[in-house]
Order: structure tokens, then sequence, then C-alpha cells
């Protein structure tokens, strides 16, 4: 792992330094995984409210078990230049644990999601968290979630839309073939079944060679309405921009139709829709 590369979204920015105080504040001025989670029931928004709300895990009751934990520690204690305090050996763990999860879903920012699911399946909490908390936690805070976010008044952004079109025939067979080769072979069927429309509702998105390096789609997936994606960008195109812009071209057709809401379905990278379009995750009912 080239941990010097990682990048971690603006919650985890937060996160981190959630988690240095409370290793300041500990007994060995020391960072522990376990400093994590704390870090993470101090934000209120998305997910990670959710788990706040429908856990039972009391932050005060939590901080005493890793301070007592703390002061008996013997873990070996090293530095990462991601840190401004000492972190045991098992910090390094979960960190590499993380980054792994973050590369197996193709993605390039560090959220709080791929951190979770390391802490976990690490074994890092279970000496404070009961199983059933650490099953909600996973079941909440680290799978794909479905967004809503509000088009009757939606102020829409000015975006670059230079390289960015509506789909044609033409493109059917080589935007099949990306998918499949960039994501999936269940997203590249939804992409395929986008066709059986006169004017399917797909935006491409093109390099300045011309290639193809995005799309996003919206009313394709099961024939669902109000229902955006999928959508994605090629890895090494990302953070420019253009995801940000196949989103919000597909929200102002969605809203031209009339749509007052737009679903996002199974969205990974939560934060991103989070501040891209004032999106809400739906809350869990099936728990």
């Amino acid at each position: 792992m080239n941990s010097s590369t990682i990048k971690l979204t603006n919650r985890m920015l937060r996160i981190k330094k959630n988690a240095e105080k409370e290793a300041s504040s500990s007994q060995h001025n020391m960072l522990l995984p376990i400093h994590f989670l704390l870090a993470c029931l101090k934000e209120k928004e998305g997910v990670l409210g959710e788990i706040v709300l429908k856990c039972t895990i009391d932050e005060t009751s939590l901080r005493n078990l890793a301070n007592e934990f703390d002061l008996k520690s013997d873990k070996p204690v090293t530095s990462h230049h991601l840190f401004n305090v000492p972190i045991t050996k098992d910090v390094l763990t979960v960190l590499e644990q993380a980054t792994s999860y973050m590369h197996n879903y193709n993605q390039v920012y560090l959220n709080e999601g791929h951190l979770l699911k390391a802490l976990i399946r690490a074994n890092m909490l279970e000496e404070f968290v009961s199983e059933e908390d650490m099953k909600l936690i996973l079941k909440l805070g680290t799978t794909s979630r479905d967004l809503v976010t509000h088009l009757k008044n939606y102020n829409f952004p000015k975006v670059n839309s230079t390289n960015i079109r509506k789909v044609n025939r033409d493109d059917k067979n080589k935007l099949i073939q990306f998918v499949e080769s960039h994501f999936s072979q269940e997203w590249s069927e939804t992409i395929n079944s986008a066709f059986l429309s006169t004017t399917p509702s797909v935006y491409v998105a093109f390099d300045g060679q011309g290639d193809l390096v995005g799309f996003a789609a919206f009313d394709v997936y099961q024939n669902k309405k109000c229902y955006f994606g999928p959508m994605g960008v090629a890895k090494s195109n990302r953070v420019k921009g253009i995801g940000y812009a196949l989103l919000h071209h597909c929200l102002k057709d969605m809203h031209d139709i009339g749509y007052e809401y737009a679903i996002i379905g199974g969205a990974g990278p939560i934060e991103f829709y989070e501040k891209a379009c004032h999106a809400v995750v739906i809350p869990a009912t099936n728990i």
C-alpha cells in the first residue's frame, strides 16, 4: 500500500481530526482503532447519523472503555504521516484494510464505509461494541444505500458540458463494452436495456482525444421511473468534475420531465451525492 497517495473525503478528514483529539485526551496520548469509532459517532449526518440513532452505543461508556483499554494496552506504537499523534500498529492494519476495500470498490477516496468495515472485519471493536450493534454498523454504514434529492426547486449549477452529450445508437457497442470493462456485467446489461427505448436516457462523456471516459443514466434500471443510475467515470479520469457534470445533465432532464425528486440507487460514494446535489440517505426500514 502506498499510503502517501491516500485521498480522504471531507468527512474522513473530520473523522481523522476528531480521532486524534480523542487520542490526545487519553492517558497515553496514542491513537487506537476505537478512537475512529468515537470520531464517527460525532458525525450526525448521513449514515453515521443513522448509526447514532439506531445503535445502542453510548459515547461516554465507550470512551471509558477505551481509556481502560489504553491503560492496560501494550500494543506496539509507531507513527504515520497521516496522523499528528503516535498510533498503534492496529491502526495501520485498519488503514491498510480500509484502503484495500476502497480499491476493491474501484474508488479513489477513502470514506467512512471503508473505515467502519475495516474496524469490524479486523476485529477491532469486539471488546467495545455488541455483536448486534456491529451487525447494524455493517448494514447501515458499509453497504450501498439509496438516496433522494428533491428537484422541484432545485437550483441547477453551471456545469462543463464540453465533450458531454446524450447517447446515440452509434454509441451502443462502445458504451456497453466500456461499462463491462470498467464496472460490471450487471451495469452493462442495464445500459444495454436502455437502448430498447427510442431515446435512451443516457449521457456519455469523452476526453480531448474523443475516447469514452464516463456515462450516466436514469429511468433505465428495471425501468424504474425517477431513478438515477448507474453512473461511472473511468478511474483515471475521476476528480475532474466529469461525474458532477454527468449527474446534473441527468437531473436536469428528470426535472424537465416533471419529476419532483430523484432516487439515487445503490450509491457507494454517498458523500459525493450529498455534496453534489444535496441528496439525503433514505433511512433503512427493514432492521
